[in-house]
């Protein structure tokens, strides 16, 4: 497997996404699309208020045109008959890139409603749920359309499980968790990129391991835009990807998943993301527990998600985003040593 059309993924996913930012940030700051900072949040990021958000447009751009690279310089490569031949193969790069981009999309109307229409909440939690689990039944059912009609999955280290009908309704509801636990971990500078940067490379290598040509483009593509944003991203942040990015990261990830056969090995290479999600469920699990049963409401962490926990407990911005990264780094290598063994 040739790796010109992954490298030119990466290349091109990561100068869009540095060279645009020249651009837009300084466009994002003459409209006024600034960041309006909740007064839930911790006080420090007061700060923070007025800069740029829905940045994520940036590496939607740079890893959008880096999977066309990529995906045009495979197609004319030396492997490129074979793997032209193969509907499936197209359809989980087609579909999974759209999938992220109509994501990205959802989060783009709620951003633009929150800076906007000044509606510091965007569109509601209802609104948002409908429209991600048509998105996620339009994908499993375009792949299902496609060819893909297994109902295994694999389980890291244990095998393969048939869960039969029940796959459709779990592999729905997976994805939409999934993007919003994504989402959810976008809450300090450059927290989402790294560790979606650091997936990302999990994801690459576990595509290398498994000669997948279409999904280490995909998945190279998104380890560029992640470092290219990174470079606008990363504490002090000039741009915020805003729900505009982080939903369409989420979308990424999934198709990744679903693109290798692997949706339950996002329990490892997702890890953090699924941290985040399961700390927000705690603390309100534990709030309303102590308040039915002491009638005095308590908090298990000082703050969900517990990025911020950690940074009430003192730990700078950067420190958080280099624990976590190397975390999930961790749990990648797990991942990846799983996947070998298939």
């Amino acid at each position: 497997m040739s790796n010109l059309p992954v490298l030119s993924a990466i290349v091109v996913a990561f100068g869009v996404s540095v060279l645009l930012g020249f651009w837009l940030i300084p466009l994002l700051r003459k409209i006024k699309y600034g960041q309006t900072i909740l007064d839930i949040g911790p006080k420090w990021h007061k700060g923070k208020q007025g800069t740029p958000t829905m940045g994520g447009v940036l590496f939607i751009a740079g890893i959008t045109l880096g999977i066309l690279a990529g995906y045009a310089m495979l197609l004319s490569g030396s492997g490129g008959a074979m793997f032209s031949h193969r509907l499936l193969d197209h359809m989980y790069i087609a579909l999974g890139l759209l999938m992220a981009l109509a994501f990205g999309l959802i989060g783009f109307v709620d951003d633009y409603i929150k800076v906007v229409k000044k509606r510091n909440l965007g569109l509601s939690a209802g609104q948002k749920m409908v429209m991600q689990f048509f998105i996620a039944i339009l994908y499993i059912a375009g792949l299902y359309l496609a060819g893909s009609r297994s109902t295994f999955v694999r389980i890291p280290f244990l095998g393969e499980w048939e869960l039969g009908i029940l796959y459709f309704p779990l592999a729905v509801i997976g994805i939409v968790y999934m993007t919003n636990v994504v989402n959810i971990t976008d809450g300090i500078d450059g927290l989402c990129t790294s560790v979606t940067f650091v997936s990302s490379l999990g994801f690459l290598v576990a595509a290398s391991v498994l000669r997948n040509e279409g999904m280490s483009v995909m998945s190279g593509a998104l380890a560029g835009g992640c470092i290219g944003f990174l470079m606008w991203n990363f504490h002090p942040a000039k741009v915020f990807m805003g729900d505009t990015g982080s939903l369409f990261l989420g979308g990424m990830v999934v198709a990744l998943a679903f693109g290798l056969g692997i949706p339950v090995y996002l329990a490892l290479l997702g890890l953090i993301y699924i941290l985040e999600g399961l700390s927000v469920v705690i603390q309100v699990s534990y709030f309303k527990l102590t308040r039915l049963l002491t009638g005095t409401p308590k908090r298990l962490f000082k703050m969900s998600p517990i990025h911020h926990h950690f940074e009430m407990c003192g730990w700078s911005e950067s420190k958080i985003v280099v624990v976590f990264s190397l975390l999930q780094a961790v749990c990648c290598v797990v991942a990846v040593t799983a996947v070998m063994r298939f």
